[in-house]
């Protein structure tokens, strides 16, 4: 399971439609490295000048590691986190992680970090099984 769902917000689902807020403060509390890694680089990011940030250092731990990869592929939570941090994610491997400024989908460096090229470049065997 990837989110410890309060039973207040799984009632409001069952219900209807949740505020993503309290999805997000879902995700804070079930993920706490995968959050805290996307509020790291988001803060960077907003502080400076670059087009994006990245986090090149593996997770200390499994636990770490299986956060990052349950919130980058479910759709639901990654794009909450980007719209919560006013940032677009990329990933590859299985820990680097980088936070665009918004709208860079469409642009140059977004379009090389996400390439195919990059993906291959960015192997190791240290990184085989992730």
């Amino acid at each position: 399971m990837s989110l410890d769902v309060s039973p207040k917000l799984l009632a409001e689902a069952e219900a209807g439609d949740i505020r993503e807020e309290d999805f997000v403060d879902t995700v804070r509390t079930s993920l706490p490295y995968a959050y805290d890694l996307v509020a790291f680089l988001a803060t960077e990011l907003h502080a400076g000048i670059g087009e994006f940030t990245d986090n090149q250092t593996p997770p200390a731990s499994e636990q770490e590691r299986g956060q990052l990869l349950r919130a980058l592929a479910s759709d639901a939570i990654r794009s909450s986190l980007e719209r919560h941090f006013d940032v677009t994610l990329a990933f590859q491997n299985c820990h680097r992680v980088a936070a665009f400024r918004p709208g860079a989908r469409d642009g140059e460096t977004f379009a090389r970090f996400t390439s195919t090229r990059a993906q291959v470049l960015n192997q190791s065997a240290v990184l085989r099984d992730c």
